[in-house]
């Protein structure tokens, strides 16, 4: 049977580290390009060795080049930072920004470090010629695994600064303080500078950075610590800032993507002679693919439009979202497990069972995908684009046109959102293979409609749980099955003498991959509002029950502020207000919700009031992070009320901010949050965790109104 389990160590998919995190590579599937070799550049691959011919699953299965989930890191200080003869520092990150804040947050780890104000670095933008491989920028990663090293080169930077200007005036080390960029003579008067290190012979940044240089106590942060607006903040807000539908290249045209009816359907025909003949248009045709490009962008419209009218297909039966669910458990890879703990079911006082349904939902958000690809000659590739993933976008391009990945470039200016959903490259492959045949500069931008219908999609889940009491009230023990999304926050943080928690891959029936808070979102969802069932079985208040089955002081430190702050033992006692509340622990980030709801006449669901505690160890920027925790509860309030991909016959349905509804501004409720912060722990990413209690919280409360309980998201009121 191959199914997921952390009780006995099963891996499918694989997963790269120790926290269950699916491995994003292989929870994508992406479209895969192959525009095959040309004759010059089969010559160059060949040379005068031998040449192994690989087929394409197989290639992409070794995952070779960038774009992994960890990346390589700087191998060097001078990969990292670039001390400038004029003070100028810059640092160089593979992570991009969209709209999360890590340029303010690195920006940061490399001031406090360096001794400099935050206005004396400057962050270079992400382009795969220039910085490092710091891996995908997902995950909530980028603070727990690129925030220390770039600390690390910082470090090593005034380490050397130091020595620098120990050789220089002939005293000890223990002498010289770095303060405000400069080194400083504590006994005299002198002190040099980092621009003045950079200009002398013995500034030596080739060297490798030192994994023993000591950091700076959080105690002691000065940068660290304090709120720091995006360094390039008011170029965003007045639109000075470029995103990638904004890059402009002399002698560009734009380009559009013949698209299929509906999913599975395959081109038969197509006749592109009406397109061919309108004034500029040219038209890239290989094996399922056809595009144009033109001068503007309404003629690349009507050139494709003129090609869709020609256009024969074959579709390919598919199923709907009214039956997804029970094609997802029927499609399970070895069907659904039996609880193995039947002897519990046998003996206990209370057995309680439910099943939760979990829709797809789309990202959002708000650029959609775009690219500009630019060739020079025939084997020189740049493309600007959005993406988490510029190395791994890199290593797509150059498998699809059989290039050697430095014979591709791919830069990434800052853009306009992704969570979790622009991890693959094909809107920068497709404009590559438009640029190509147009022999010009190609910018290729999806409409709302093709990001809402063929991007991936968080993916959907069925959840099977199944738990034993005792007569004391007590959990005996606990079988959890996720069936499709996912093992993200699969295991129980409640004490519970005799459980399991298991993830069954499904054959989804469309392209899924990682969303924010990945299967956290659902995994949390259903744990939350069935231990509130397990509660009510017991005859328990919903948060003395979880006290009593938690020992984890980070989860119930949050639960307890965020009950404490929202008043929950007093509210609790009376009849009229619709509550609910829920915690949960992912991505090393810990947080609880309490909400308060109301139900119009048409049991329509109103968020009055979220009162959100978290924690994510030690805080680097408290705005930033007080930011991104009110857009995680906004966010959530989304697939929690509203938001589904509904599907017929292979077509989308919900192709439009219309028919997809994500909050409004009407929607946002009051907002309390509480962020705790342990100076004694390691920093941790707080971009995802903080999404995953508003929907059950939410659910719980639905039940307080209305004595039902909820089992779907979104949350449906019957």
């Amino acid at each position: 049977m191959k199914i997921q389990s952390i009780e006995d160590g099963g891996r499918r998919p694989p997963l790269p580290e120790k926290n269950n995190e699916i491995d994003y590579n292989e929870l994508l599937e992406p479209a895969h390009f192959d525009f095959g070799l040309n004759r010059r550049s089969f010559a160059k691959i060949l040379g005068t060795g031998l040449l192994l011919v690989i087929s394409a699953p197989a290639l992409a299965q070794q995952r070779h080049g960038g774009g992994g989930f960890l990346g390589r890191g700087a191998r060097n200080i001078a990969a990292r930072l670039h001390i400038g003869t004029d003070g100028v520092i810059t640092l160089m990150v593979g992570k991009v920004e969209a709209g999360q804040g890590s340029r303010a947050e690195f920006t940061q780890a490399a001031a406090e470090e360096l001794r400099v104000p935050a206005s004396q670095v400057v962050l270079a933008a992400v382009d795969t010629s220039l910085v490092p491989d710091d891996g995908m920028t997902a995950g909530s990663g980028s603070t727990p695994r690129t925030v220390p090293p770039i600390r690390q080169a910082a470090a090593a930077v005034r380490e050397l600064l130091v020595n620098f200007a120990a050789k220089q005036w002939g005293v000890g080390r223990d002498g010289i303080t770095v303060k405000e960029g400069r080194a400083i003579e504590v006994a005299g008067k002198r002190s040099l500078s980092y621009a003045e290190f950079a200009k002398s012979e013995e500034a030596d940044f080739a060297q490798a950075i030192p994994g023993d240089v000591t950091l700076t106590a959080v105690k002691e942060w000065k940068v660290m610590g304090t709120s720091l607006i995006r360094p390039n903040a008011r170029r965003v807000v007045t639109g000075e800032h470029q995103y990638p539908s904004d890059i402009s290249r002399p002698g560009m045209v734009y380009g559009k993507v013949l698209r299929s009816p509906s999913y599975g359907a395959k081109l038969t025909a197509v006749n592109v002679a009406a397109a061919k003949a309108m004034k500029g248009v040219t038209v890239a045709q290989s094996e399922g693919f056809v595009g144009v490009t033109a001068p503007t962008s309404f003629a690349a419209e009507s050139a494709l439009e003129a090609i869709a009218k020609t256009a024969k297909w074959e579709t390919a039966p598919q199923t709907s979202s009214k039956e997804l669910f029970d094609y997802l458990k029927r499609h399970a890879e070895g069907g659904v497990p039996l609880n193995p703990f039947a002897d519990e079911l046998a003996k206990a006082a209370k057995v309680v069972r439910a099943s939760y349904e979990v829709a797809y939902a789309q990202h959002s958000p708000l650029e959609p995908r775009a690219a500009v690809a630019e060739w020079t000659g025939n084997d020189a590739l740049t493309v600007w684009t959005g993406t988490q993933n510029p190395f791994g976008v890199r290593t797509e391009l150059a498998r699809a046109f059989h290039l050697a990945e430095e014979q591709v470039r791919v830069v990434v200016p800052d853009f306009g959102a992704a969570f979790g959903g622009k991890h693959t490259g094909e809107v920068a492959v497709e404009a590559a293979r438009l640029a190509q045949a147009a022999g010009k500069p190609v910018s290729l931008r999806w409409t709302r409609e093709e990001e809402f219908t063929w991007a991936y999609f968080r993916p959907a889940a069925a959840i099977e749980i199944e738990a034993t009491l005792d007569a004391k009230g007590n959990v005996t023990s606990w079988h959890f099955v996720n069936i499709n999304s996912g093992n993200s926050a699969l295991e129980t943080p409640y004490e519970i003498a005799k459980h399991r928690s298991q993830y069954v891959p499904s054959q989804p029936p469309l392209r899924h991959g990682s969303y924010r808070g990945l299967a956290a979102t659902a995994n949390n969802f259903a744990r939350e509002c069935f231990m509130d069932e397990l509660a009510a079985a017991a005859g328990a208040d919903p948060l003395e029950f979880r006290l009593a089955h938690l020992e984890n002081s980070r989860l119930r430190a949050v639960l307890e502020t965020a009950a404490e702050k929202f008043k929950w033992k007093e509210r609790i006692k009376l009849a009229g207000p619709a509550i609910g509340l829920s915690c949960g622990v992912e991505k090393g980030g810990y947080v609880a919700a309490c909400v308060e709801i109301e139900l119009d006449s048409k049991n329509r669901i109103r968020v009055k009031h979220v009162c959100q505690a978290f924690e994510c160890g030690a805080i680097v920027n408290p705005d930033n992070l007080m930011k991104q925790v009110q857009g995680a509860i906004i966010m959530g309030l989304g697939p929690a009320l509203r938001e589904e991909v509904r599907f017929e016959n292979g077509e989308n349905q919900t192709v439009s901010f219309r028919s997809y509804p994500v909050p409004r501004y009407e929607d946002v409720p009051e907002l309390d949050v509480h962020l705790i912060n342990r100076t004694d722990l390691p920093s941790a990413g707080a971009g995802e965790t903080p999404i995953i209690c508003i929907a059950p919280a939410i659910a719980n409360a639905v039940f307080r109104a209305t004595g039902k309980r909820v089992r779907t998201m979104p949350v449906r009121v019957a």
